[in-house]
């Protein structure tokens, strides 16, 4: 096939010749309500058979289609029907959702003005043109169609040229016809972006959805660093002691060899729920909401260091995105202090609950060795002044003058967040 052809009669030819003809179609009803304005102004006139008369109501249609374009949910109609049938290039993206702005409103009205207005002129030359260039090809084999034909028009095909060239000529026709719907649906694909593209506010909705994915992203990587890492750490430490006094102290290795059941079924259990918001591509606002400052007990007695723990107020009337933010500060605490701090030295936590704010701090010993670096790690403390930012608190972490590793959060009690609605809903 040569590539004329391909142009005019190939898949994407068909596809935008079908999508002119779908424009024809919702240009019906208004060239309709045209042929009744017409008539009103011109009594008696036929705007079915008067060139005059379609012409007029077809400029009463074209305003009409486009005031009823103006609606937010036409682009979503002409959004879709241009994507299935326009043949546009992926690198061509149109808009998606409902027209929000007057700008948009107005482009997707003057894309549907000329959808509907170029659809309806091709529509109807299909419909008169086809069967037309079918006669013409017809009347050298068939005599009915030239008995048939225009008293003026007989003597014309009695001439044998005339009948030789008559089938060309209806082919010629259908060429056109079919070279004038390729040039209309060209235009229409060529348009369409301008037209039917995203709009700032559009760009800038897509920029905010990819924002709050990455955000929620960016907070299960969170949780499973903290939860898992921790997990980690106090099973290598109980592990390794455990190891080393096999022989000598067979209760200790049991209570370390449960501890180590415990801490790996609790982390398993948090990991699939983390998996599994995953693998359902759910927001992650309220899916998982990790243990809080109740089950903190918990914590400090499987964590493997020993923990001097005190509470100032009460620890239940946190509110639940406090309660468990600050559940996961102290596990990042706990697990730095297993990673870097002196082998058996017991790590002070206070909590304090106050009108206003929570307060976190945890001293541990610092190592005088320096920390083996690990590959990919760092992030815990990053980690923890997220946590504490986006709750609009604060936090410090570093050494102090008389050797002590101090981590210290506030994070207030009220809804003081002033971070944009989707980054919060997204966990961000």
């Amino acid at each position: 096939m040569t590539p004329l052809m391909v142009l005019l009669t190939g898949r994407r030819a068909r596809l935008r010749w079908l999508h002119l003809i779908v424009g024809g179609a919702l240009l019906m009803p208004y060239f309709l309500v045209g042929t009744v304005v017409v008539g009103l102004y011109a009594p008696g006139t036929n705007a079915f058979t008067s060139l005059s008369a379609q012409l007029a109501a077809f400029s009463y249609a074209l305003p009409m289609a486009a005031v009823t374009a103006l609606l937010p949910t036409a682009r979503l109609l002409s959004v879709a029907a241009a994507r299935a049938l326009c043949g546009l290039p992926p690198e061509r993206p149109l808009a998606d959702g409902p027209a929000g702005s007057r700008q948009a409103r107005v482009r997707t009205a003057a894309w549907f003005t000329l959808h509907v207005g170029l659809g309806g002129i091709i529509s109807g030359m299909t419909l008169a043109l086809v069967p037309f260039a079918g006669c013409v090809m017809a009347l050298p084999f068939v005599p009915a169609l030239r008995d048939s034909a225009a008293r003026d028009l007989r003597p014309v095909l009695d001439h044998t040229w005339v009948l030789v060239l008559a089938p060309p000529a209806g082919a010629a026709m259908l060429v056109a016809l079919a070279g004038c719907a390729a040039a209309a649906g060209a235009l229409l694909a060529d348009r369409a972006p301008v037209l039917l593209g995203p709009a700032p506010e559009d760009r800038l909705a897509a920029a905010e959805r990819r924002a709050a994915e990455l955000a929620v992203r960016n907070r299960l990587a969170r949780e499973l660093h903290d939860s898992v890492g921790h997990a980690l750490s106090a099973v290598t430490l109980q592990a390794g002691a455990a190891r080393r006094v096999l022989d000598r102290d067979p209760e200790f290795v049991r209570q370390a060899l449960t501890a180590i059941e415990e801490t790996t079924r609790r982390t398993v259990g948090e990991l699939d729920a983390v998996l599994g918001l995953l693998r359902q591509g759910t927001d992650g606002s309220d899916a998982f909401a990790g243990p809080g400052l109740d089950a903190l007990g918990g914590l400090l007695a499987r964590c493997g260091v020993p923990v001097r723990y005190t509470a100032d107020g009460d620890p239940g009337t946190v509110p639940g995105p406090v309660s468990a933010e600050a559940y996961r500060i102290v596990q990042e605490g706990l697990s730095n202090a297993l990673r870097h701090g002196v082998a058996g030295s017991p790590v002070r936590l206070r909590v304090g609950v106050g009108p206003r704010e929570l307060t976190i701090v945890l001293d541990s010993a610092l190592s005088p060795r320096p920390a083996v670096a690990r590959p990919g790690g760092g992030r815990g403390l990053t980690g923890i002044a997220e946590r504490a930012l986006l709750l609009g608190g604060t936090t410090e972490a570093g050494p102090r003058d008389d050797g002590v590793w101090r981590l210290a959060a506030r994070l207030p009690l009220g809804p003081v967040v002033t971070f944009p609605s989707s980054a919060r809903r997204a966990g961000m």
